[in-house]
């Protein structure tokens, strides 16, 4: 069962909008995390300090507030096979790649600068999760 955490998820989502607007303002820069994440792999470039920053701040922010705010972490636990999880990454890094960006960049940073490009993409993103979870869900039996 999923919680329904409703000011955690507000607060974290104010977070986000916030970080992606700071990002464009300081930097100039759109917070897709897969792009900050392909520009701190080698080859090094200028960009290298502020992405390692932000990904470390990604990481960090949620154990901070673990551990600052008295919550308990929200465990993981998966019914799906590792190596459908492990095929399902995959697909993904090809559907980032094929889409010029991921979810964060396309869905925050995109669609709110109005890019039509983002809104046909987010657009897939969430049809295609629809479809899967449905395939998954009610052909393959679920999981």
């Amino acid at each position: 069962m999923t919680e329904f955490t409703p000011l955690w998820s507000f607060a974290g989502g104010a977070l986000i909008g916030l970080a992606a607007v700071l990002l464009m303002a300081v930097h100039g820069r759109i917070a897709g995390m897969t792009g900050i994440l392909t520009g701190v792999l080698p080859p090094v470039n200028a960009d290298w300090p502020w992405r390692a920053a932000f990904l470390v701040g990604a990481i960090l922010a949620p154990a901070l507030i673990i551990a600052t705010s008295g919550e308990q972490a929200i465990g993981f636990d998966s019914s799906v096979p590792p190596l459908w999880l492990v095929i399902g990454g995959l697909l993904v890094g090809v559907g980032v790649y094929l889409g010029s960006g991921c979810t964060s960049g396309h869905g925050v940073c995109g669609m709110s600068r109005l890019s039509l490009r983002s809104f046909a993409a987010t657009g897939t993103f969430m049809l295609t999760t629809a479809i899967t979870v449905f395939v998954v869900r009610h052909i393959f039996g679920g999981f």
